[in-house]
Order: C-alpha cells, then sequence, then structure tokens
C-alpha cells in the first residue's frame, strides 16, 4: 500500500496520540509524510507518541509538528494551524479524536456529545477555512442500532441504542451536509471492533481485547457479559489504517460512508479461546479463568460487516483476519 504515497503530502491527523491516530502517525512518518497531529491527551497518552518516535527513527521524527491543544476551542485551533501552515497546505484530514464507549456516553451524555459532535463540527469548520481538500473520518458500527439484519449495509440502519452512537450518526449528517454545501471530499469509516499496538488494557471502558489480554495475564480471569453468544466482526488496526489511507487518496467528489471490518463474526466465547491460545503460544501461564455476568446496557447482540462498498470505492482489502492479527497483537503486547 505504500506505493500509494507516491509523493510527500501533509496531514493533520487529530487525536494523533490515541490508539488508531498513532497508528496513522506511525504509517505516514514510515513513508516520508509530513504529519501535524493534535491532542489534548483526554484519552491519548504521550507513551504511544514515544513508541512511534521509537519506531520511525529521529529523521523521520522531525516531520511530526504536534500541537497540545483541545478541539473544544475552534479559533485557538484555527489560530495554531494557520500558525504552524505558513507557506503549508493540507492534503487531508484523518480525524480520530473522539470519546469513544457505549457505556460512557450513558454515565455522560453531555461530555460525549461535547466531544465527539461539537468536536467534528470544528473539523468540518477547520476543513472550509483552511480548504483542505479531503477529510476522512472515525464513525462507527453503532449507528447500526437494533437493525438485526445481517451483514450490516451502509443505507438500512436501525434504532439507535445510546449517546454515543448517536453522536456518530449526527456527525454523517453533518458530513453530508458539509460535503455538498462546500463541495468538500469526505469519506465516514464505520469502524467495527478495531483491535491492535496501543490499545488501552485498563479503565473502566477499555475495549475487550485489550482488557481481556491483560485480564488473563494478571491471572484474574475476564468476565463475559452476557451468555457468551454475542458476535462481532474484529477488525485488526493495520485494515483501519489501509482504509484510511486508501480513502484520503481517492478523488471522491461526495460524501460517501463505507464500513470498515474484516467481515468475519466471532462470538466472545470464540475470542477468550483464540486469546488463550496466542497467550500459552508465547508462554503465560494462567488459570484462563471465564466467568459470565449481566449483557451490558446499549450493546447491540450480533455484528457482521459488509464491506462490499469500502472494496468496490476504495480498494479497500483487509489483509489480517482475526487470528493472524491477534498473533501479531499478542506478540506486540508481550514485547511491550
Amino acid at each position: 500500500m505504500s506505493k500509494l504515497l507516491k509523493k510527500n503530502n501533509t496531514w493533520l491527523i487529530t487525536g494523533c496520540a490515541g490508539f488508531i491516530g498513532s497508528n496513522l502517525l506511525e504509517y505516514l512518518l514510515l513513508n516520508n509524510q509530513r504529519v501535524v497531529g493534535i491532542d489534548n491527551f483526554s484519552t491519548g497518552y504521550q507513551s504511544n507518541l514515544d513508541q512511534v518516535k521509537e519506531s520511525v527513527g529521529n529523521t523521520k521524527w522531525k516531520n511530526l509538528s504536534f500541537l497540545d491543544a483541545d478541539l473544544r476551542d475552534l479559533n485557538k485551533c484555527l489560530a495554531l494551524l494557520n500558525r504552524i501552515k505558513g507557506g503549508l497546505n493540507f492534503d487531508f484530514i484523518l480525524h480520530q479524536a473522539a470519546i469513544g464507549s457505549v457505556p460512557r456516553s450513558i454515565k455522560d451524555p453531555i461530555f460525549t456529545h461535547e466531544n465527539n459532535v461539537d468536536v467534528f463540527v470544528n473539523i468540518l469548520e477547520i476543513a472550509r477555512s483552511l480548504s483542505i481538500p479531503k477529510l476522512v473520518y472515525a464513525s462507527s458500527s453503532s449507528v447500526y442500532g437494533d437493525e438485526v439484519t445481517l451483514p450490516k449495509r451502509e443505507q438500512k440502519i436501525g434504532k439507535l441504542l445510546s449517546p454515543y452512537a448517536a453522536t456518530k450518526y449526527i456527525n454523517e449528517i453533518y458530513a453530508d451536509i458539509y460535503s455538498s454545501v462546500y463541495n468538500i471530499s469526505i469519506t465516514g469509516l464505520r469502524y467495527f471492533n478495531v483491535f491492535g499496538p496501543r490499545q488501552d488494557p485498563g479503565g473502566p471502558y477499555a475495549a475487550v481485547i485489550p482488557k481481556w489480554i491483560q485480564a488473563f495475564i494478571d491471572n484474574s480471569g475476564v468476565i463475559i457479559n452476557g451468555d457468551g453468544k454475542t458476535t462481532r466482526d474484529f477488525c485488526y488496526i493495520d485494515n483501519v489504517v489501509q482504509a484510511n489511507i486508501r480513502s484520503a487518496l481517492i478523488n471522491q467528489p461526495n460524501h460517501l460512508v463505507h464500513n470498515i471490518a474484516f467481515g468475519e463474526r466471532t462470538s466472545l466465547e470464540e475470542l477468550t479461546l483464540i486469546i488463550i491460545d496466542n497467550l500459552r503460544r508465547v508462554g503465560i501461564r494462567s488459570n484462563y479463568e471465564i466467568r459470565y455476568g449481566d449483557f451490558r446496557e446499549g450493546d447491540i447482540r450480533h455484528s457482521l460487516a459488509d464491506i462490499s462498498s469500502a472494496r468496490e470505492n476504495i480498494g479497500y482489502l483487509p489483509e489480517y483476519d482475526l487470528s493472524n492479527g491477534m498473533k501479531k497483537y499478542i506478540d506486540w503486547y508481550i514485547k511491550n
């Protein structure tokens, strides 16, 4: 895919110290791109940036201009970007900054709205004000709500089940409006259960895969919410990086939304067995205890993506299924 980056472009990455943002940052710097990154460390970490610096080396690291800023403050962010811009023209925005987690949005919907909707409108205004021709943004499979049809297709959504899902769907509406009114090329990516290096295993809202890996390593066992038959379409981070880069480089004049996943369904019980097999492979000793708890409020029961739109429109071909991605991830996790 690096062949797609035939020239040195300038990329603005929001949330660049977070999980997905730092992986995008690493890929772009390794491929000799100039990056301006924004993060306020609300969910991102300096350690993620430190790991990227170690990976790319000092010379390529100099192609990053980092801004410690809160995207809720549009005027401040515009001033900083105008100052750093100088004679520089931004080619692309990869907008990853957000407050994730369905349970957190149920607990604090206002905070989620401010950081997901207000910030997204500010990003659209930044694209408009600085004449940035292409915006790619993170949406979510949560917008499908209670729609039971499998696989999930972009045109058919159900009743939304959480404030988080509402924020992501509102963003898609705003993107459609800004694209048509202000002539900005915008692509939304509905992520399905992304996992991989630098995903935070700690805290009450940690994603299930790093949380369970760490729980098994700590010998504390895992708790499956529900009966274990709930299914998800797990997507390794390298697939997501590919989708973002391809979306940015495809010349498309309007607003499109694509599912980004692998296209396979795995139950939570099956997921625990894949994690256990990989931890045993690298020599982790644990009791590997599995317990069951209540279903989690706001969660959908089954999830499986139809990825044909991404394949046909941006040439998306995911390279890592759950098994291969998990092997690569756990090798990284143990090493780091």
